[in-house]
């Protein structure tokens, strides 16, 4: 065995030394170069300071947009509640008023990279974080999601990064919750983004499945190798009502809030960032995909190629089939608040982090 080990591992060194491989490697940074290259000459910056004066404890909220006008006025509603106050958007190409709308709102940034997300996502999400975000706490959110934590209303943003830096954590997992309504997709398709987010008040957690943090069977598990997990109990999950009506097996954990620091490699993937140590609970994610009439937005996603997966054309083959879908089944359950996701399996509490809500609230209330 031991014969056999050593000559393997003789085998693999030599292979790493012969002309074809150094040949390939040379090839793939000359690739990696250029595409860095061109996404560089793809920036512009349309808005807003080039350099950030951010308090401590306060963070960047980092968003990728392309015609996010729709969402605009709930995004910044709810992030502003919550104690946001510096605003960082990088626009993918937008064509609706979602520039002018922006500009017009304090303590926003805008760069611009119109390249394809498919060949560029990475250096996409990860530019801002690296201009604007170093060694500071970076909120990372699409345009239809709506992060939510315990204590939100009580302590803020700010109360949540306090108890994440006085337990030495760098980041925070959160699960992604697919809202829904109770009548067909279609026939909510036309609906304003306020009037869906009154609308879309149900999920459905029933068919999601749950996967050790660092198992093999992670597709990018080798991107979270060397994030450090505070608490076993904290699970990636895949598919849920998706996978359950579209068969998608998309991936519901992210990780939205990290500490930029000088260990740490944000976005990699739309999913994660890499050097990190993970929180002992987890937050929610409330996402509203299905708001903003999703079927012509998959039909133009589809026609322009801009996504690596296959989850739109999954989705349109459904729908194709059945124009009247619902997500809503006698699964579904109603929003309440994020304390009902703990009791149902889906979201991690944790006792120190509830003291430290109690003990916020206690504190500003005197």
């Amino acid at each position: 065995m031991g014969v056999v080990d050593r000559t393997g591992s003789l085998s693999y060194h030599l292979s790493m030394k012969s002309p074809l491989y150094l040949i390939r490697r040379l090839r793939e940074r000359l690739k990696d170069a250029r595409r860095r290259a061109r996404f560089v000459a793809s920036l512009q910056h349309l808005h807003g300071p080039t350099k950030l004066d951010v308090a401590p404890g306060d963070v960047v909220l980092i968003a990728l947009v392309r015609d996010g006008s729709y969402y605009l006025d709930a995004f910044f509603r709810h992030y502003r509640a919550m104690g946001v106050w510096h605003f960082v958007f990088i626009d993918n190409g937008s064509r609706d008023d979602t520039i002018a709308r922006i500009k017009a709102q304090k303590g926003t940034i805008i760069d611009r990279s119109a390249l394809p997300l498919a060949q560029y996502e990475d250096l996409i999400r990860q530019y801002p974080a690296q201009t604007y975000g170093q060694n500071r706490w970076c909120l990372y959110v699409d345009m239809d999601e709506i992060f939510d934590f315990e204590g939100r209303s009580q302590i803020g943003v700010r109360g949540l990064t306090a108890y994440l830096e006085q337990q030495g954590y760098t980041a925070l997992a959160a699960q992604m919750l697919e809202m829904f309504p109770k009548n067909s997709l279609a026939a909510a398709a036309g609906l304003p983004y306020k009037q869906a987010l009154q609308a879309f008040l149900y999920y459905d957690i029933s068919a999601v499945r749950k996967v050790d943090y660092h198992s093999s069977d992670i597709e990018f598990s080798t991107l979270l190798s060397n994030n450090d997990l505070s608490n076993d109990a904290v699970k990636f999950a895949f598919g849920g009502v998706r996978g359950k009506v579209f068969g998608e097996d998309c991936c519901l954990t992210k990780h939205p809030l990290i500490f930029n620091g000088p260990e740490v490699t944000p976005a990699p993937h739309p999913h994660l960032s890499s050097g990190l140590r993970v929180a002992d609970m987890t937050a929610v994610i409330k996402h509203y995909k299905f708001a903003n009439d999703p079927v012509t937005r998959d039909a133009a996603t589809l026609a322009s190629g801009d996504l690596a997966h296959n989850e739109d054309a999954r989705r349109m083959a459904v729908i194709g089939q059945n124009p009247d879908v619902s997500l809503f089944s006698l699964d579904a359950r109603r929003w309440n608040r994020v304390e009902l996701l703990y009791r149902a399996g889906f979201l991690v509490p944790s006792e120190a982090y509830s003291a430290h809500v109690a003990a916020w609230r206690d504190e500003n209330a005197a």
